[in-house]
């Protein structure tokens, strides 16, 4: 089979397909052909060392959908031919999915309900399980409440649009300008430029006095702002930064309304199949859809995380072996 290859840790021009052996599942493992592997951030971290791979060489890519082509001896409740999609592989110790077949253990994946496309399902699964996880499981958002989503046109943030509207919930969105009429095709009740000068205000204004829960992706930058346009007893959920060393200008802002403040890594759910099913739902209701932005073969895997740490764009990018 082929399969994104990197020997050596470094820039996207280390990636490279080679021809190798198709795996063989383990007991607990599917064998799967890949239709469509998500490019998210997490997998360049594998690729220039700042996380550490199972070994070299190494093949990335955390996301899947794909066909199931073989099972494990050990394995119940899938049989080959089966849709199928997940998250968490490329991660923890596994080979990852930019590759014809790739094995994935059981506890990894779901099934993929008729009429969901595969490409859209082999993007969705940090993207789509982090919001789940955040506003769902975390922030245990009720209907009619204010959500205010940072970065809506992100691949997280999209899909948190669109899991908060599905919840009933009132939704406010940031992103710029050019995003503004997707987001609201998605779901959001309210879009705003995230440049604007008078943001606080317009969250608050459009919340009817503060935010009831938060998704924020760059603490960094706004955990001050996220107390500040919150309502009594708000639910702040942080799921990434650009610097390590967030803090508060004010705590009292905070403290005087009782906000709650959760910080969150997707691998952490306790069981992945949770939210990949809350996900295959949503999406086998059109309640879900995730925005494919370009697709890429293969032999430009280094072209498209280059492009997932660099460029804007709406929604998630994909690779389809």
């Amino acid at each position: 089979m082929r399969a994104v290859r990197l020997h050596d840790h470094g820039g996207p021009e280390v990636l490279g397909v080679e021809e190798t052996d198709r795996p063989t599942p383990a007991s607990d493992e599917l064998l799967v052909e890949v239709a469509a592997a998500g490019v998210n951030p997490v997998d360049t971290y594998f690729r220039d060392g700042s996380y550490e791979p199972v070994g070299l060489p190494f093949t990335p890519g955390v996301d899947f959908a794909g066909v199931v082509a073989a099972t494990g001896d050990g394995v119940d409740g899938f049989a080959e031919g089966d849709r199928v999609f997940g998250t968490g592989v490329g991660n923890a110790g596994h080979q990852g999915a930019y590759a014809e077949y790739a094995t994935v253990p059981t506890d990894r994946v779901v099934r993929l309900p008729d009429g969901v496309d595969l490409a859209e399902a082999g993007a969705a699964g940090v993207a789509a399980v982090t919001a789940w996880r955040a506003l769902v499981d975390h922030a245990a958002l009720d209907p009619a409440e204010h959500c205010l989503v940072h970065g809506g046109s992100g691949g997280v943030g999209h899909a948190a649009v669109q899991v908060a509207d599905a919840v009933s919930a009132r939704v406010i969105t940031t992103a710029s300008e050019g995003y503004h009429d997707a987001l609201d095709r998605l779901g959001a009740d309210t879009v705003l430029d995230y440049g604007r000068d008078d943001l606080a205000d317009a969250v608050t204004e459009a919340s009817d006095g503060g935010v009831d829960a938060v998704l924020d992706h760059r603490l960094d930058d706004y955990l001050q702002f996220d107390a500040d346009v919150a309502a009594q007893g708000a639910r702040v959920v942080g799921i990434g930064e650009n610097s390590p060393d967030p803090g508060f200008t004010d705590d009292g802002a905070a403290r005087s309304k009782d906000v709650s403040y959760q910080f969150m890594s997707m691998f952490n759910m306790p069981d992945l199949r949770v939210g990949l099913a809350g996900v295959a739902d949503l999406m086998a209701r059109d309640r879900l859809s995730i925005e494919l932005a370009r697709s890429y073969d293969l032999e430009e895997a280094g072209e498209a995380q280059r492009a997932v740490m660099e460029d804007s764009f709406l929604g998630k990018l994909v690779i389809e072996p």
